[in-house]
């Protein structure tokens, strides 16, 4: 499952240089850490469902805590609950 999850890199341009960012899902995450939206996966009603509760492109997040892969997290200053499968559909930067 690991594989289907491969971390990627996305360049992003800045005025000096260009600076090197990690993607992962928001499911690799540990409790305190912070990151930003790069985008979320999928099509439907879950995808739909996440950018209502405020996982856009640009949003900041902060798991706040983590258990067996299923979290709680904040952003847009609400905290939801994610269970792993939802959370890995959400990449971070």
């Amino acid at each position: 499952m690991q594989d289907a999850m491969a971390i990627e890199t996305t360049n992003y341009a800045s005025a000096d240089s260009a600076v090197r960012m990690q993607q992962m899902p928001l499911s690799f995450l540990k409790s305190g850490e912070r990151a930003r939206v790069a985008r979320v996966r999928g099509k439907g009603d879950v995808h739909h469902h996440l950018e209502n509760l405020g996982f856009v492109e640009g949003a900041d997040v902060r798991v706040v805590s983590e258990q067996s892969g299923n979290l709680i997290v904040e952003i847009k200053g609400a905290q939801v609950a994610l269970d792993r499968s939802v959370a890995s559909k959400i990449i971070t930067c």
